[in-house]
């Protein structure tokens, strides 16, 4: 949806020519109030520790994907503030992926999932997006309840922000808690001298809102009693009735928004007064009433968002350019512009551990889909929030929605829409700070990936103005030369680079006439220009609460069936080990078994291992700046997760592993300080006896020589840098019990693909196994076109 500006003539109404204040602050407004949002969709709502959380998020300009940002960072947060893991995610068209793996002994609490791009954090954290995840986990002390405790408190808010003697006015009641709303309420409004006797009477559309109506008399005092389905009562006194002003009243249809404006006792009645409607911070309708008038009255088109559904705020301006009413309303509440997937076949079957498939369309506008299969267990638990929300509401507004994706659900109510944002306030910017030619401090631009900007140190002294060379190593690959000139302050920047696998970063100092280059006493650091902010807000309340596990802790049935999965994988991964162990039976003693037997003593001998050899093989390892670098991806079960000083710990299987130096108990730091050519053999041990999880490095001695054939790379003029983390990889195979030996497959997630593409007109495939008991299935299918208009399809298949 691209914004337009359209100008309109009503009733004497004619577009403003000359320059003024409100002029100049639609041009402040137009070139510095460009801002993001974000939506983030994990496959679960809910975790056992231990479980791996799969995530796609998706940035917004506005109503469309960004093209401002390429970059999102996105971090896993405890209760306390304290960050468990973070992600650097590559943006392609404003759509990104990655997933965290827990750790089995995470304490139960509520975690959060912040997402943010480093263009977002010029404006306030309000806007970014903190996602609650509840994670379970039954050996904690402590376990999570929902509160039963409903503490809320109730506002009125008169449409337009004005409420004036003899003018009809409709208002908006909103309720708020910390924990949870009530299910329904009522309310009742009265003259605060007459209370016996009640004016008007609501009932709430949902937990959040309901509406009335009301005519007020000058000198009058009114009151909303609100009562809820406990019992609970509460007084609010509505606002003062005024003696003069303006009236705004909105109504939202398939063919525009109708406003229309009453003034009160106004010197100049309505003349001169413009009407300003912003679309994303943008000029979407402007118009000046021209006439000596009391009422005036139009229809705004919705081509003034080309037909899409959007949020549009109004405001009204009076003859000196101040602000006198706003509102904001819904382009097209009843006619969502949503397309739905259109599947041209499936096939599904109940059997346990069946394969099953779901066609798409090929010559659909849809080409890159995001799709979640889950096992469905005919609970119908509704949305409490999806993309469509996000990008309508929750993206924009910073309080607290109970439920928003029930807004744009199938049965929708406009009238509650209508009187949620009647109470809402379009807070990304203030219309009186505009008028004063305020605009944000943009400390970070929209960079396009990442950039660095690189140092060398020659005789500890800076070098600058000089030339160098850069030697740049992607992974395993052949570096790639390049020349550049230190600037004055003696750096070298390395712009827009886009990689997901360890960066090697060489620099040479070139040589000078009559003198020769050396890479002694050369030392070269690399800070990253894109970096991760600290978060300095607070996070949302919950309607979560943590109590003293009981003994025997009852789980839902949701976590033991995570739980269950997770020992199924384990199950998997061992039959995996030993089918492995079982070729090597009655083989020859090879000079790794020779080497192993040489160097492990008694309880670090353990069939279930996985050795590298260091002095008998060339592992390749003269790039990497320390064994802990080397190792990632290299061991089945064996991933890294930084610590607090950014060095990478190991974990197996969900578990932290324990670091033996020599077979001597050690750490990250002691191990990443070993040079790699000291080192030879590391042994990987997986749940054996006393050792269990364990990550051995074992260094040279005696007569022991490396066979490495490469030279190694002198570390002081090298660093290594991390670019983008790339996704893993969603297992899709079937749990065979013939291999697994697999009870129960209890999955609840079947199929995650953040990147179903279709390509040459062979129609796009959803393909997954069953588990052992779904018999219909949650399919989630989101997806935009070149124009961004989306495709949102959230249904059950059998």
């Amino acid at each position: 949806m691209k914004n337009i500006f359209f100008l309109l003539l009503i009733s004497g109404m004619q577009p403003v020519l000359s320059q003024t204040k409100l002029e100049k602050a639609i041009t402040n407004l137009e070139n510095n109030y460009e801002q993001e949002k974000v939506y983030l969709l994990t496959d679960k709502s809910q975790y056992a520790a231990g479980d791996q959380i799969w995530f796609k998020s998706f940035v917004f300009d506005g109503y469309n994907r960004t093209a401002l940002s390429t970059t999102l960072f996105v971090e896993l947060y405890d209760s306390d503030k304290k960050l468990i893991d973070w992600k650097t995610i590559l943006l392609t068209n404003g759509e990104g992926s990655g997933d965290f793996k827990l750790k089995a002994d995470l304490p139960e609490q509520v975690y959060f999932v912040r997402a943010y791009t480093p263009y977002m954090t010029n404006f306030s954290e309000d806007f970014q997006v903190v996602k609650t995840l509840p994670i379970y986990n039954p050996n904690s002390a402590e376990s999570l309840e929902i509160s039963k405790n409903s503490n809320w408190s109730a506002k009125a808010f008169p449409e337009g922000g004005n409420f004036i003697n003899g003018i009809p006015t409709k208002f908006a009641v909103r309720l708020s808690s910390d924990t949870s709303l009530p299910e329904s309420w009522t309310g009742k409004i009265i003259d605060s001298q007459n209370p016996n006797v009640a004016i008007t009477t609501f009932t709430s559309f949902d937990k959040n809102v309901a509406s009335f109506k009301i005519t007020p008399t000058l000198g009058k005092k009114y009151q909303a009693i609100i009562q809820d389905n406990t019992g609970k009562k509460q007084t609010i006194d509505l606002p003062e009735v005024a003696s003069s002003g303006l009236n705004l009243e909105v109504v939202s249809s398939k063919d525009g928004v109708k406003y229309s404006l009453k003034g009160v006792n106004l010197k100049q009645q309505l003349q001169n007064y413009k009407i300003v409607g912003t679309i994303n911070n943008h000029l979407a309708y402007k118009a000046n009433i021209n006439q000596l008038t009391t009422e005036a009255s139009s229809l705004i088109p919705t081509k003034i968002s080309n037909g899409a559904n959007v949020v549009l705020q109004l405001a009204i301006f009076d003859e000196q350019d101040n602000l006198v009413a706003k509102r904001l309303c819904f382009i097209k509440p009843n006619n969502l512009k949503v397309e739905k997937a259109e599947i041209i076949g499936k096939n599904l079957k109940e059997t346990p551990r069946s394969f099953n498939s779901i066609d798409l369309s090929p010559e659909s506008y849809f080409k890159n889909y995001t799709v979640v299969v889950s096992d469905d267990d005919g609970s119908n638990n509704t949305e409490d929030e999806n993309i469509l929300s996000s990008l309508w509401l929750t993206g924009d507004f910073t309080t607290k929605i109970d439920s928003p994706a029930q807004y744009f659900s199938k049965n929708a109510n406009s009238e509650a829409l209508d009187a949620l944002l009647i109470s809402e306030t379009w807070k990304r910017f203030d219309w009186n700070s505009v008028l004063s030619g305020v605009t944000p401090t943009i400390k970070t631009s929209s960079q396009k990936f990442l950039s660095y900007k690189v140092k060398p140190i020659k005789d500890n002294s800076i070098v600058r103005d000089a030339a160098v060379t850069l030697a740049l190593r992607l992974g395993e690959g052949q570096p790639t030369v390049s020349l550049f000139k230190t600037d004055q302050n003696g750096y070298v920047y390395l712009d827009n680079l886009n990689f997901n696998e360890p960066l090697g970063i060489s620099l040479f100092v070139n040589q000078e006439k009559d003198k020769e280059s050396s890479t002694d006493n050369l030392f070269v650091t690399v800070e990253p220009l894109v970096n991760p902010t600290q978060f300095k807000g607070n996070f949302p309340s919950t309607k979560y609460k943590l109590v003293k596990a009981t003994e025997n802790k009852k789980l839902s049935t949701t976590i033991s069936r995570a739980i269950n999965t997770q020992k199924n994988n384990r199950k998997t991964e061992n039959v995996d080990v030993q089918i492995e162990e079982v070729k090597l039976v009655g083989k020859k003693q090879d000079p790794k078994e020779e080497l192993n037997k040489q160097l492990s003593t008694g309880m670090f001998n353990s069939m279930n291992s996985t050795i590298f050899d260091f002095v008998n093989e060339n592992q390749n390892a003269a790039l990497s700046t320390n064994i802990l670098d080397w190792l990632q991806g290299r061991a089945a079960g064996l991933t890294f997760q930084r610590n607090g000083s950014g060095e990478n710990v190991p974990y197996i299987r969900g578990s932290q592993a324990k670091l033996y130096l020599d077979e001597m108990p050690s750490d990250a730091s002691m191990i990443a300080s070993i040079p790699i050519s000291n080192i030879a053999m590391v042994k990987v041990i997986k749940e054996s006896g006393l050792i269990g999880n364990a990550v051995l490095i074992y260094t040279m001695r005696g007569d022991l020589k490396s066979k490495n054939t490469e030279k190694e790379t002198k570390k002081n003029n090298l660093a290594i840098v991390k670019g983008y983390d790339k996704p893993s990889e969603f297992p899709i195979e079937m749990l065979d019990d013939s291999t697994a030996k697999v009870e129960n497959d209890t999955r609840e997630t079947l199929y995650w693909n953040p990147n179903l593409f279709d390509s040459d007109y062979v129609p796009p495939r959803i393909k997954f196994y069953n588990n052992d008991s779904a018999k219909q299935y949650k399919v989630l299918i989101i997806s935009f076109d070149e124009d961004d208009n989306i495709l949102f399809d959230n249904q059950i298949l059998k």
